[in-house]
């Protein structure tokens, strides 16, 4: 129990010192252990204060203290905010809303409005599009490492513009290719401002709440999410912003509308702050070097507006920052860090292949590491300037312990149990690792300052060997393995139609689809490690992207060559610089597809040393061609240029620092234009060459232009009639549009041919008179046979037009499969085709003499009907009766005999027939009647009223 003279238990801390009783034996320590920098707050209580203590003095306790329920340290601005709070009731800031400048017009910023618990809070208005951001940050730190604890999420809601989700679950589900590239847009230039040794998770979600069509949202939420960061505790050092500048002519326009860039031969996306630029990207039409950097000097005039007005809105409703929170590696460890590992850390560097130079440098961490931690924490012979705070530690290893009777408890029935002797830590593990990668890095700037050189021996312009070669794959329909040093990418083209092209889902709502998409990969093997294979990281999203972009404008036209192309990146080795080899071996491969191109272009990634001074330098940036992975983490910066020996297709650029000035970046562009010259010289040297073919593999496509009104014809009732045509053809794909646009996909020459000619003959435009022989009868029905005049294409003879003589039943002289001769009579309005098998038989031949014969053949409703006379009437000469020419003649019930009897026998001879012919008398003819639209035959008229 507590001693206590009034005999009352107490927990209060007394003023005389106290001690504790073990069993065993125990370590008494002068004063209370302090928390370790970096402990995470979840493994320590809140009951946190049970300690041994005795007097400064150095004279044991004899009384035992505890410190219940410890208060936590809390930083001023936290405490400034708490009273805020309790003076005000609320302490919530009171709605803002301000106008600031976006280019040639003024967007809307409030704040305070809605999302008032979060850290900072913006809605960002421009015409009907509107962002909602918010930045939120964890109460305790994570553990330290070597990069800013952000995360960015960017989402489209379709309720934005008055949609819903297409899916079967009708909401936003996986992040979208599009809305991942904004999620890097926002994080690139923000985390350059991120202050080191801040450990708070910190997340921005930003959301389209509203989106007209008219106004992009992603510079508005690249924008907005600055302002967000710059209004909440998050510390970091200047506010940023985002424009978007595009090129209508000769004038630079600053966030164009969605129409504007339908025209625009530049999309830069720039941002930074109001001194320095941060973050560029974009693509454009072979531009020269000089026009965009116009651009980017127009954009970071509008983002220095920006910042201007933000900076005034955070001194308005700001929030204090937490500097308090910031933990760094303590000065003294780097001095230690560079007396043991400097002298190894220069000679392992200059290992000019990866995987040796990361093992050595692996090792040499390691033994550091052990050094400075408490795995050999008395192993620092040798080493000077570690300072009070290491001996003092090392001093409290000397303390006097006290021996307790084994069994004995102390006052106060607390029990602890005899542990084993811990050695007390110099440094943490994590602290000596961050130093270690520091001191690695500023070695290698100097190395590349002083020396000229860089780790693999090469000079600031230097390329690195290029080797390329094209058909590794014999089945694909183009490849192209090309390797840069120890980058290395392979590159496969697939052709095919636009069933293979890519549909993108958007805001706007309008059927979109790519006939020509990168795919980059880059497998944990690149690098020499083991890994997790999943989906698309952002990382590969966006450098496919980059490398898409690049190739896009040497692409030739869809009419030109109407393939839909998928280009595969997959980086093999990777050493720097993989989307730019990618964007090269692209080129090649595409090339060895018989893509048809514009041209030939590469891509180079420069880098940067900002500041030179530090390393014994003049203070001029140095600029460094076609970077290592090494001089990529351990550089100012990563410039990735795309074009070929005139002009620039695509670029990306991500700063490490506070931001460069334009005469720099002016210095790198320069720079990386020979360096393209270079490699696009090394490109041509490609063993073996490109095919420039098409491959047997690959698919044919032939375009045809038809009637657009018989394009329906081509479908027929529900796809029934193209479905068929596939069938019977055998091709791939019959892609039809409704201009009249016809696309046949075939494997094979003989299957395009066939179906080239079915379609062509169902969308030929007859001409009344055509002949057409030898044409299959398709279906025979009791009005008349249907005849295929060409594959695919039928039309119907009469059974009045199938012979001169009266035929009861076409069954009777014509069967399925039969061939026959037509002519085409009459095309209807609905397209429908009326043939004769009759007109192209030979017409009887009759006396010229005869007035009746003469009479009748010009008279052009007569025809003439053969009859063959009674059977029995054996030599007897052929009749023929004079009847109307008429379509209901066949439906007709014609009484032949009757016919026969009230004809007139007229004897005359020829030369070539002698047969007899028998006429209808002149006074009695059959007349046409037209009635109600009908031709059928309705009466006999004559002279004596018969």
């Amino acid at each position: 129990m507590l001693a206590n003279p009034s005999g009352v238990r107490s927990t209060a801390c007394y003023a005389q010192p106290s001690h504790f009783a073990f069993s065993g034996r125990c370590k008494l320590l002068s004063s209370f252990p302090k928390r370790p920098r970096f402990l995470s707050p979840k493994k320590t209580s809140k009951f946190c204060s049970l300690s041994l203590l005795f007097s400064r003095d150095g004279v044991r306790c004899n009384r035992f203290a505890v410190k219940a329920l410890a208060e936590p340290e809390v930083s001023e601005s936290v405490a400034a905010a708490a009273e805020g709070a309790g003076a005000g009731g609320s302490g919530l800031l009171p709605p803002v809303s301000v106008k600031i400048p976006f280019g040639d017009r003024e967007i809307l910023i409030e704040t305070g409005h809605i999302g008032r618990q979060a850290s900072g809070s913006v809605m960002a208005t421009d015409g009907e599009t509107i962002v909602y951001t918010s930045v939120c940050l964890s109460d305790v730190p994570s553990e330290p490492s070597d990069f800013f604890p952000l995360s960015v999420t960017y989402q489209e809601r379709f309720s934005a513009a008055g949609r819903t989700s297409g899916g079967f679950f009708k909401r936003e589900g996986k992040t979208k290719d599009n809305e991942v590239l904004i999620c890097r847009m926002i994080d690139r230039p923000l985390r350059p401002t991120m202050l080191k040794g801040f450990y708070h998770e910190t997340q921005l979600l930003s959301w389209v709440l509203s989106y007209d069509g008219l106004h992009c949202p992603d510079a508005l939420a690249v924008t907005a999410a600055g302002i967000a960061v710059a209004l909440s505790e998050v510390p970091h050092l200047e506010a940023i912003a985002g424009v978007r500048v595009g090129l209508l002519g000769d004038k630079f326009v600053v966030n164009p509308t969605t129409k504007e860039m339908e025209d625009s031969t530049l999309d830069l996306f720039l941002a930074g702050t109001d001194n320095a630029i941060l973050m560029i990207e974009g693509y454009c039409d072979f531009l020269p070097e000089e026009k965009l950097l116009e651009a980017v000097q127009v954009g970071q005039g509008a983002v220095r507006e920006i910042c201007s007005a933000v900076k005034a809105l955070v001194k308005k409703c700001g929030k204090p920052k937490m500097l308090d929170a910031i933990r760094l590696p303590p000065p003294e460890l780097y001095r230690l860090v560079e007396k043991i590992a400097g002298d190894e850390l220069h000679n392992v560097l200059q290992i000019k292949s990866k995987i040796p130079r990361r093992k050595a440098i692996s090792l040499l961490e390691e033994k550091v590491i052990n050094r400075l931690t408490d795995k050999g924490y008395i192993s620092i012979e040798g080493v000077s300037g570690s300072g009070e705070t290491i001996q003092d530690l090392i001093d409290e290893e000397d303390e006097d312990e006290e021996i307790v009777v084994d069994g004995e408890v102390d006052e106060g029935d607390v029990h602890i149990k005899p542990v084993s002797r811990k050695s007390t830590p110099l440094f943490s593990e994590v602290d000596v690792k961050l130093v270690f990668k520091e001191v690695s890095s500023k070695i290698l700037r100097r190395r590349i300052v002083e020396g000229g050189k860089r780790s693999d021996g090469r000079s600031p312009e230097d390329i690195r060997p290029i080797t390329s070669s094209c058909g590794l794959l014999p089945r694909a329909h183009g490849s192209a393995l090309f390797t840069r040093g120890e980058t290395q990418s392979l590159a496969v083209v697939t052709l095919g139609d636009k069933q293979m092209a890519q549909k993108l889902d958007n805001l706007a709502n309008v059927e979109e689809f790519k006939r020509f998409y990168l795919q980059y990969s880059f497998p944990p093997s690149s690098v020499g490690e083991v890994g997790r294979m999943g989906a698309p990281s952002r990382r590969e999203i966006g450098h496919g992207t980059l490398a898409e972009r690049a190739l896009e404008p040497i692409l030739p036209t869809e009419d030109a060559f109407p393939y839909t192309i998928r280009v595969e990146s997959t980086i093999t080795e990777s050493n720097g610089s993989s989307s730019m080899a990618s964007v090269c071996g692209g080129c090649l491969a595409l090339q060895d597809a018989g893509v048809p191109l514009k041209c030939s272009i590469a891509g180079i990634a420069m880098g940067l040393v900002l500041d030179t001074h530090e390393f014994g330098g003049d203070g001029t940036p140095l600029i460094l061609s076609d970077i290592t992975g090494a001089e990529d983490a351990s550089g100012d910066m990563d410039f990735k240029v795309a074009g070929n020996e005139d002009g620039i297709t695509a670029f990306q650029m991500d700063i490490k620092v506070e931001g460069i000035t334009l005469p720099v970046m002016r210095e790198a562009l320069l720079q990386a234009r020979d360096g393209r010259r270079r490699i696009l010289a090394e490109m041509m040297k490609c063993s073996p060459p490109p095919a420039k073919s098409l491959s047997k593999y690959a698919p044919l496509i032939h375009i045809m232009k038809v009637a657009p009104e018989k394009v329906n014809m081509i479908i027929g009732s529900g796809g029934k009639k193209v479905k068929s045509i596939i069938e019977e053809t055998g091709v791939e794909a019959i892609d039809t549009q409704d201009d009249g646009i016809v696309k046949i996909t075939a494997k094979d020459l003989s299957s395009l041919e066939k179906s080239k000619s079915i379609i062509s003959s169902l969308t030929m435009v007859p001409t009344v008179g055509d002949i057409y022989r030898n044409c299959e009868i398709k279906s025979i029905v009791p009005y008349g046979i249907f005849v295929e005049i060409a594959p695919g294409r039928e039309g119907l003879c009469h059974i009045s037009e199938l012979t001169s003589d009266w035929l009861a039943k076409a069954e009777d002289a014509f069967k399925v499969g039969d061939c026959v001769d037509v002519k085409l009579i009459e095309v209807n309005d609905k397209g429908q085709l009326r043939l004769s098998r009759r007109a192209l038989l030979p017409v009887p031949e009759t006396s010229p003499e005869d007035p009746s014969s003469k009479q009748l053949t010009g008279n052009p409703d007569v025809v003439v009907i053969a009859d063959s006379g009674n059977a029995s009437d054996e030599g007897a000469p052929q009749k023929y009766a004079s009847v109307p020419k008429a379509e209901g003649l066949a439906e007709e019930k014609i009484d032949r005999a009757k016919v026969k009897s009230s004809a007139t026998k007229v004897a005359s001879s020829s030369k070539s027939n002698s047969a007899e012919t028998t006429l209808l008398p002149r006074k009695k003819v059959f007349k046409r009647v037209k009635k109600s639209g009908s031709k059928a035959v309705t009466g006999v008229s004559s002279n004596d009223g018969e």
